[in-house]
């Protein structure tokens, strides 16, 4: 079975970072595409990031294109997502996710889903 664990999350400043970690199972990064998303209290679920794998391309939302960066480290199946210069309207729960649409990432909605991690940002 597909299983994603996102940890990582908790309260900053704005301006701070927070790296966020998803411990992905039951499949590789070539069978599905990982990424995040979030969900702001009272907001639909958002798009923030995913990761193609076939030509190694990373899709960023505009919300976060600048400030964010994901990466992943395949021998350990896992995912990270780096939060630079956090702002309050990124307070959500971040969700790693996978995506069974092959090409490109961000063209599909996620398939699977983690728990979820709450991060809070604070201005």
């Amino acid at each position: 079975d597909v299983q994603l664990q996102a940890s990582g999350g908790g309260l900053v400043q704005a301006g701070g970072s927070l790296r966020l970690s998803c411990a992905a199972s039951g499949f590789t990064f070539d069978e599905l595409s990982p990424g995040w998303f979030r969900q702001a209290p009272g907001k639909e679920r958002e798009d923030v990031s995913c990761i193609n794998d076939s030509d190694n391309t990373t899709y960023y939302a505009q919300s976060v294109k600048g400030r964010f960066t994901t990466s992943s480290d395949k021998s350990k199946n896992t995912i990270y997502l780096q939060m630079n210069d956090l702002k309050p309207q990124d307070t959500a729960v971040y969700y790693c996710v996978a995506i069974r649409g092959y090409y490109p990432c961000s063209n599909y909605w996620p398939d699977y889903w983690g728990q979820g991690t709450q991060v809070t940002v604070s201005s």
